[in-house]
């Protein structure tokens, strides 16, 4: 733990409740190292137990009502940006008043939009001498190129200190976005459910006798689920005891997307579970799972990766930057190639035939100890950078 006693007023911002987990989890974490954490978000409509299960209280400044109900997507987008304005108007008048010493920025949700308001309440609190320090989840919006690098070269340009999850996204700040060195902290992202009872939820839904590989997430292009169908193909063709499962929610034209290229494959051993899956379910899901599969073309940071490895999982992987600075090829996992299909069948299938391969790849994760310790030494070193933002303008 750090020695120094001080403690930062900080306001964790994530009005939309975009990263709920993240935010929960890393402020019981400061709570502990002794921060003064009050958390700017409405409750999450697929999880309204995510903050109060630990022990958070939310303050989004006016309402938190929206995220109490699970209503259609479009609606509900209405209803949180009604909200969300109504918030930031009552949380201006609060920090005119009485300004924290960091606002911690998790997720602008209106960045993109003609009329960026929370923007221009990050850049007022900045003007009332709050130090606004922004985690960057994603470098810009997943699959959208390099349309909008200007509007986040300068929304990075304008904040005092970024937080990023590795090396290789801490020199792309530096290189594309001509951000400062000095005011980047590379700060691992800690796991999430490993802290959650073992539970018997899901064991009846699992195929016995046969080897079970899952994808699970929010589904997106960029991760890569055409091409692990296009592998799978491969995999059944000469392995008949496996199976697949792709558990988690999406658009419907992506989820459509992907019961079409099944059918066209013609693939016997997938099931689709594509739905917001519950926690309890994730969790019994990864302990149940022979293998865990991450075929992403590109990212950022993977709180999916960072659950896979706190519950001590036999990984296949994308062989991309960020993920080598958590995984090495044939030690904690098999990293492929993230535009082959082949290279991804063959890992499956080598994992398929070769158990103690696979329990090796699984000892190696698990003494890796990312578990409840990693989210103390994250609060340690979060802590650190507030207060040396803070030195800085003394």
């Amino acid at each position: 733990m750090s020695g120094d006693t001080r403690k930062p007023k900080v306001f964790m911002m994530d009005l939309w409740a975009t990263v709920p987990y993240y935010t929960a989890y890393l402020s019981r974490a400061l709570m502990r190292e002794g921060v003064d954490v009050r958390v700017g978000s409405i409750s999450y409509y697929l999880d309204p137990t995510c903050f109060s299960s630990r022990g958070i209280k939310l303050r989004p400044g006016f309402l938190d009502i929206v995220g109490k109900f699970n209503l259609p997507r479009l609606p509900r987008r209405i209803l949180k940006l009604l909200e969300s304005v109504l918030n930031l108007s009552a949380l201006t008048v609060s920090f005119l008043i009485s300004p924290p010493d960091i606002i911690h920025v998790q997720y602008l949700a209106m960045v993109l939009t003609p009329f960026p308001v929370d923007l221009w309440f990050i850049q007022l609190c900045r003007r009332r001498c709050s130090k606004i320090i922004l985690t960057v989840h994603d470098l810009m919006p997943h699959d959208t190129g390099d349309a909008h690098q200007e509007t986040f070269r300068k929304l990075y340009g304008m904040v005092d200190g970024i937080i990023c999850h590795s090396d290789s996204i801490s020199r792309r700040l530096a290189v594309d976005f001509s951000v400062p060195e000095e005011k980047i902290a590379v700060i691992p992202h800690g796991p999430f459910f490993y802290d959650l009872p073992e539970t018997e939820a899901e064991k009846t839904r699992i195929q016995s006798g046969k080897l079970f590989v899952l994808w699970q997430g929010i589904i997106f292009p960029y991760k890569g689920i055409d091409l692990l169908l296009n592998a799978w193909q491969r995999v059944e063709a000469k392995n008949d005891h496996a199976y697949l499962m792709i558990a988690g929610t999406g658009s419907p034209e992506l989820t459509q997307q992907i019961h079409q290229q099944i059918k066209q494959l013609d693939l016997k051993h997938v099931e689709l579970d594509l739905r917001f899956v519950s926690t309890e379910e994730l969790v019994a899901l990864y302990r149940a799972a022979d293998v865990v599969v991450y075929p992403y073309r590109a990212i950022t940071t993977s709180g999916a990766l960072a659950t896979g490895l706190a519950l001590g999982k036999t990984i296949v992987a994308s062989n991309l930057a960020v993920f080598r600075e958590l995984l090495t090829d044939r030690q904690n996992a098999l990293l492929v190639d993230p535009q082959e299909a082949s290279a991804l069948s063959s890992a499956i299938l080598e994992l398929c035939e070769n158990f103690s391969l696979r329990d090796q790849l699984a000892a190696n994760v698990r003494a890796m100890n990312f578990g409840d310790q990693s989210w103390l030494l994250i609060a340690e070193q979060t802590k650190k950078f507030y207060l040396d933002i803070l030195s800085r303008f003394v």
